[in-house]
């Protein structure tokens, strides 16, 4: 089934805010989430996001946030901003009934691509719960490498966690021409943060 679901990008706009956050909220912490293998409902409860916060994200300078449309609609995102010579990749959600069908494998190349390319970032850092070996190991096997650092878990104001000692591992991947997932430009993404 990989590629074969047609998979069109875009950047989010202040009006994408809520079925953004629907997204993200239904993988992570929502019921729907069951259907995939992101979801993390077992270590904490609460929402993950809201419209408003994804429409100041969406605002912010050196940020932007990339869509996978599939048919009309989004069906998968994640979050870049600018980090001095690095880009941070997070909020990283894919719908759970298209969980296996490739889409997060081309949204990380594409993400790769911009963060190169817009901004000359040379490396793509991110940041998930040390208790997923999943999903560490997901990143991992897409070029992705543990630092050894480990930061606190974030206090949400609408989340909490089910159990102690959350904490993040930074992973870290190299980008540049020889990067294997910087691709062509897909056809109408733009390429600068000024085309926003």
């Amino acid at each position: 089934m990989t590629d074969r679901v047609p998979l069109d990008f875009r950047l989010a706009l202040p009006t994408d805010a809520a079925a953004i956050a629907s997204l993200v909220n239904a993988a992570y912490r929502g019921d729907e989430g069951r259907a995939g293998w992101t979801h993390e409902m077992h270590l904490i409860e609460g929402e993950r996001t809201d419209a408003d916060e994804v429409r100041r994200l969406v605002a912010m300078p050196d940020t932007v946030m990339l869509l996978g449309v599939v048919e009309g609609g989004i069906a998968a995102s994640v979050l870049l901003q600018r980090q001095s010579d690095a880009a941070y990749f997070g909020m990283f959600v894919v719908q759970p009934q298209l969980q296996a069908a490739g889409l997060g494998r081309r949204m990380i190349a594409a993400a790769e691509d911009y963060a190169w390319r817009t901004w000359d970032a040379r490396r793509l850092k991110l940041t998930a719960i040390h208790l997923r070996p999943e999903l560490i190991a997901y990143y991992e096997r897409r070029g992705f490498r543990r630092t050894g650092e480990l930061v606190p878990f974030p206090a949400e104001a609408a989340a909490r966690a089910k159990v102690d000692g959350i904490e993040l591992a930074v992973l870290e991947k190299p980008l540049g021409p020889a990067s294997p997932c910087v691709q062509s430009w897909p056809v109408g993404l733009p390429n600068t943060s000024s085309s926003r």
